[in-house]
Order: C-alpha cells, then sequence, then structure tokens
C-alpha cells in the first residue's frame, strides 16, 4: 500500500491561539490539494513550544510575573471541548489523517499536557497520547502521563504510533510502540540538534517501520517584542528545524530540512517495511522471549479504526 506523507515544518503564530488554528488550515488545504493522505505538525504547534522562557521560576520559588505567563500560555493551550471540532472537520472536509502536537489544557484542572492528537477523517478523534516525560526544565509547565498515553491506531492507511522528543530516547517506550506493529512512526520534536536525525534513522532501523520527525522553525524575531525581552539570552535562531523521513532501511527519504520553514512529502510503500524484517525484527526471530519479557503498565490494545464510529 503507498501513501502519501507531508511532515510540516513552520512556526505557529505564538501565544495566539486563534491565529494558529487558522495557520493550520491554511497549511492542511495546500498540502492535501496535492494528495497528502496524513500531514504531521511539530510539537506544541499550538500555541507554541515555549523555547527560552523560564516563568519566573527558580528552585524554592515562583514570581507573580510567572504565574501571569503560566496564565497567558494555558489560556491559548488546545481544549479539546471547544477547539478539537475545527481539525476534525478539516480531516474531514479534506479526506486526510492529521497528527497535531499542542500544548493541552483539560477543562477540572490546571495541568497542562505536551499532547499528540490522531484524527482520522472517517471517526473523527482516535486518541491522544500525551508525553511520559518531560524534559528538564518542561516538567515546570507539563505534566506527566502514564501507560495509557502509550496509543497505536490500525488506520486505513497503516498502524500509526509514536512519541514526543526525548521520549524517543527511552528504550522501553519505544519497544511499546513495536511491539504493537506500529508501521508509521511519528516523532515530533522541539530537537533542531545535527545528531537528532541519526535518532530518527536508529528507530526507523531498530524498528523496521517508517519514521516522521517533525520538527517547528522558529526564529526570536517571531515572538512579539514582549516575548523577545523575555528570551533575551537566545540567539536569533531558536529553532532550526531538522523535520526528516526515514524509510524502514533507515535510508534517508526526504531532509532533513533546516534554517527555513517548508514541508518535507513522500510517497511511501508499506510493503517496504514486510521487505527490510528479513533482516531484523524486533518483536519477530529478533526478539528473543525465551529470554526477555516485556510489559508496559496501562497500555491499551491498538484501537481499530471503526468506520461506522
Amino acid at each position: 500500500m503507498k501513501i502519501k506523507v507531508t511532515v510540516i515544518q513552520d512556526s505557529p503564530v505564538f501565544f495566539d491561539k486563534e491565529a494558529t488554528l487558522k495557520k493550520i488550515e491554511q497549511l492542511i488545504k495546500k498540502h492535501t490539494a496535492t494528495g497528502s493522505e496524513l500531514i504531521v505538525f511539530p510539537e506544541s504547534f499550538v500555541p507554541g513550544y515555549p523555547r527560552g522562557f523560564m516563568f519566573g521560576t527558580k528552585v524554592g520559588s515562583r514570581i507573580e510575573a510567572g504565574r501571569d505567563m503560566y496564565a497567558t500560555y494555558h489560556k491559548h493551550s488546545f481544549d479539546l471541548d471547544n477547539d478539537l471540532h475545527r481539525i476534525e472537520q478539516l480531516a474531514t472536509d479534506h479526506n486526510t489523517y492529521i497528527v497535531l502536537g499542542v500544548t493541552e489544557r483539560k477543562a477540572i484542572h490546571g495541568t497542562l499536557y505536551c499532547s499528540m492528537l490522531y484524527i482520522s477523517p472517517k471517526v473523527g478523534l482516535l486518541g491522544i497520547h500525551r508525553k511520559i516525560k518531560p524534559t528538564g526544565f518542561e516538567r515546570i509547565i507539563w505534566g506527566e502521563a502514564g501507560g495509557e498515553g502509550l496509543v497505536t491506531f490500525h488506520t486505513d492507511i497503516g498502524k500509526l504510533g509514536g512519541l514526543i522528543c526525548w521520549e524517543n530516547y527511552m528504550p522501553e517506550a519505544r519497544m511499546a510502540m513495536y511491539k504493537k506493529g506500529v508501521e508509521i512512526y511519528i516523532a515530533p520534536t522541539a530537537d533542531a540538534r545535527d545528531n537528532w536525525t541519526a535518532t530518527m534513522q536508529h528507530i526507523a532501523l531498530e524498528g523496521r517501520c517508517f519514521v516522521l520527525g517533525c520538527n517547528q522553525f522558529f526564529t526570536k524575531s517571531m515572538y512579539t517584542k514582549e516575548h523577545q525581552a523575555l528570551a533575551i539570552d537566545e540567539p536569533e535562531m531558536m529553532c532550526r528545524g531538522g523535520s526528516v523521513i526515514v524509510g524502514p532501511n533507515g535510508k534517508i527519504l526526504a531532509g532533513p530540512l533546516f534554517d527555513k520553514a517548508g514541508a518535507l512529502t513522500v510517497t511511501i510503500d508499506l510493503e517496504e517495511i514486510t521487505r527490510n524484517k528479513l533482516d531484523f525484527d524486533a518483536i519477530g526471530h529478533y526478539a528473543r522471549p525465551d529470554i526477555f519479557t516485556f510489559y508496559v503498565k496501562d497500555q491499551p490494545d491498538m484501537k481499530k479504526e471503526e468506520h461506522d464510529a
């Protein structure tokens, strides 16, 4: 089965959810016009990855200005109750699957989550992966999810799953994806280092899957003047990008794309996964269940896309 996939490397309109949602609409219309069946957006595209901000915190204390900034970030974060229907409608109207990185707020409490939404053109929201371990200072603003967030989906375009940013360095989290037989592994990130490309290639080789690595392109001047002042020590080039698409043999199919906004589009053939499992199969003839056991607490079974939902 051949599928046309696109990863978006662009910037949100930071701290402006409405403008960012409109930009998402424009990008989806543009790339579905050329036949893309799956479109992937970077980590926390809504309302933006808060690079360079301290939120007024240090060990042992917080300040009111930091609380004010958190409240603003919270206000513009993605609300499933009010915002999801717009993305679901886009998926339906343009007959495309959408994987969207958001900072998610939940109605019943104030904690935010770094989330990846999987949306089908047929049934709407398939499910949500919430980051199980925010990295470094991210822990100040994002909560941690549990095994229930290690979701995978069997869809008309293949078996989808993935992890966000440095979760991809967690061997057990990767194996949780492989054990479900993921074919299209989606990895939105904020890591723009050159060696991130090697990580994406390693995962493709290890899991014998297609890997879609997706990052923002962002400069400090894209912030408002107010927010530039809060990130005063950051360089102008805050995130170079580095989006990449890799095949199940580790070969780079597109990218890495650096130092500009853009998109990568490739037609992938899922048959290549089976062909490359001749050499290595982490859950098959290389698994050695006589030696190793593997268990993930609370991980759900792969969800089948139900057309009559």
